[in-house]
């Protein structure tokens, strides 16, 4: 890949590695007593997992928010970035916002492989410059030594945009009533599936790596710490995991360390392991792990994954069986299929849902009196809506609502949220619930703020930690109009659950810790495993919650708070395209009257939507 000489933007180099080298921030420490009121009013906690945006995409101009805008662009890493022009001399190009009139909600998908995220972050000596997305990308689609087409240079621009409350005003409606906290990082530099393993488990791999060598990944194949997108090995015929039909390829290999859902087993964990289809693959990796659990003498935590496609949706044809067609089933976005001793016993498997299922269990109030709930999209909406744009290429494409850029379509994707938020708003498990919104990774899109590199993986590449992404808290318990500048990334979730439900943390279950022991000594790393505990810079999300709310003295948010009327949530695009006027919000650039307009041959979506030559 191309790279550009570091003299022509030494000066912008220099002011981005003064901000990259500064001191992490540490996270604020666990409040007991906040801990202790959290745990007598907080049973539920459901986390709304969307896809492929980083946090200057979404919220890079949200008030009050570490913005594109919030520092002069010479202090903000990767504000200015080479890109080169069609004939082949350097341009540079900065952030710009995008909107209705451009068509923002449907856009073309940036490329986020590891490799390509290892170059648009501009990796070096463990320092992330974040200065090469929109260049790095606009190589990966121009041939070597040749020079750039207008659709290249447009892929670059692309990784550059950034949208505002006109295009997702439901997800900035949450920001403005709740908590937005705006240093939340992807866990692994990697595309969707790794980042939705590590939801589940803190890492993707890198205890089964440090045990067995032997699995280390080998380039884009199967392998750990897995930094791709193969589907997990434990689908189709025989597995009794569901499968895309459209899925082929290789598939990836069985993961075999801790994860919540073995956490969740509690007590029970003997009783439930032991109706394993394969007890010697996929547990021998985990028998200290299970004795601990075993020991702890607590209860099982009830849990549920819902997902898009898993057994039939309403959008599957008349007659179709209950398992369902699987065609808008994303198979590689299961985090919990990856892991044996879910898919491969089906006693834990049965935790497995469709999306539907979500809101149907909703309806009818059926989940249990406590419990921890992942719900996610998919390629087709379940409401079968397309989007607002006329085109007929667009409208036929983006009919999906995890927000992936590709196939989904924004505005599809937040009323999908909304519909989710209203369905536990208007329930009982209001009262008692912390919700979670938040993505899987920042899908290649520009970030100004350099993550901690924490790990590197096999071939000596930077593993963890990737970009920001957005993430938003919803709690009758939690603050209102807030910004929590935290640190954070997917493990703070699971410190989160740790804490909330009295359970032994991932990192310091005894084969998590055996084999972080033994990474340090093999490999020189000292975070080779889960980051749920012993990381100085991983909250645990405690700040997101009111301490006067959790006391009594403070009246808890009312579930009209979160409530977006229905007849809004089915309107497209929202609110006609004016959602800032709509929910009264002013974005940091257009208060300051900012010229940040698109480039004069801007296409948000080069791929579906070739700009014809000349």
């Amino acid at each position: 890949m191309p790279k550009l000489p570091r003299r022509l933007v030494a000066g912008l180099m220099a002011a981005t590695l003064l901000h990259t080298l500064a001191p992490a921030r540490a996270a604020t420490p666990t409040d007991a007593a906040a801990l202790a009121q959290l745990r007598q009013h907080v049973r539920y906690v459901f986390i709304l997992f969307q896809e492929n945006r980083s946090f200057d995409s979404f919220f890079g101009s949200f008030p009050g928010a570490e913005g594109l805008y919030t520092h002069p662009p010479a202090a903000t890493p990767g504000f200015t970035q080479p890109l080169r022009n069609t004939d082949g001399s350097l341009g540079t190009i900065q952030p710009f916002r995008i909107g209705p009139a451009q068509n923002a909600a449907d856009l073309d998908d940036p490329g986020h492989t590891h490799p390509l995220l290892i170059a648009k972050m501009d990796i070096h000596d463990s320092v992330a410059a974040m200065d090469h997305f929109a260049l790095a990308e606009e190589a990966a689609h121009t041939p070597p030594g040749g020079l750039p087409s207008l659709a290249a240079k447009q892929r670059g621009e692309l990784t550059m945009a950034h949208v505002d409350c006109d295009t997702i005003p439901f997800l900035w409606h949450y920001a403005d009533r709740f908590a937005l906290f705006d240093h939340v990082f992807q866990h692994t530099i990697s595309p969707s599936a790794p980042n939705a393993i590590a939801m589940l488990s803190g890492q993707t791999g890198e205890t089964q790596w440090v045990k067995h060598p032997e699995q280390a990944a080998q380039g884009n194949g199967p392998g750990v710490p897995v930094l791709n997108n193969l589907d997990p090995s434990w689908t189709g015929a025989g597995s009794g995991m569901p499968v895309n039909p459209r899925d082929h390829g290789l598939a990836q290999i069985n993961q075999t360390y801790a994860s919540l859902p073995l956490s969740f087993m509690g007590g029970a964990i003997g009783a439930i392991t032991a109706t394993d289809r394969d007890g010697t693959g996929d547990l021998a990796d985990l028998r200290q792990d299970i004795q601990a659990i075993a020991h702890s003498g607590r209860a099982s935590l009830p849990w549920g994954w819902y997902q898009e496609g898993f057994d039939r949706e309403p959008t599957d044809p008349p007659g179709t069986p209950a398992g369902g067609t699987h065609l808008s089933y994303v198979t590689h976005h299961n985090g919990a299929q990856y892991f044996g001793y879910i898919a491969n016993n089906p006693q834990v498997a049965a935790h497995l849902h469709g999306l539907d299922d979500f809101f149907q269990d909703m309806a009818a109030r059926r989940l249990p009196a406590s419990g921890v709930f992942y719900v996610r999209g998919g390629y087709h909406a379940i409401t079968d809506t397309p989007p607002a744009d006329a085109d007929a290429a667009v409208r036929g494409r983006f009919r999906g609502d995890d927000d992936h850029p590709g196939y989904s379509d924004s505005a599809l994707s937040e009323a999908l949220i909304a519909r989710e938020v209203n369905a536990i708003a208007r329930s009982p498990y209001w009262a008692e619930s912390a919700i979670i919104i938040t993505y899987d990774e920042a899908g290649g899109f520009y970030d100004h703020v350099p993550p901690r590199i924490l790990e590197t993986g096999p071939d000596g590449t930077a593993t963890s930690r990737g970009a920001r992404i957005p993430f938003l808290l919803l709690s009758p318990y939690g603050r209102a109009h807030a910004v929590i500048h935290d640190p954070a990334e997917h493990n703070s979730v699971i410190r989160l659950i740790d804490l909330l439900f009295g359970l032994q943390p991932l990192a310091q279950l005894p084969d998590e810790a055996e084999a972080r022991a033994d990474g340090k000594r093999r490999f020189g790393q000292t975070d080779l495993g889960p980051d749920d505990a012993g990381v100085a810079d991983v909250s645990d999300l405690l700040a997101g919650f009111d301490p006067a709310r959790l006391a009594g003295t403070a009246p808890p948010l009312a579930a009209a708070s979160a409530i977006i009327p229905d007849a809004e949530v089915a309107m497209m695009p929202p609110y006609h395209g004016a959602g800032c006027s709509a929910i009264g919000i002013r974005p940091v650039d257009v208060a300051r009257g900012l010229a940040n307009s698109p480039p004069a041959d801007f296409n948000p979506r080069p791929v579906t939507n070739p700009t014809p030559p000349g």
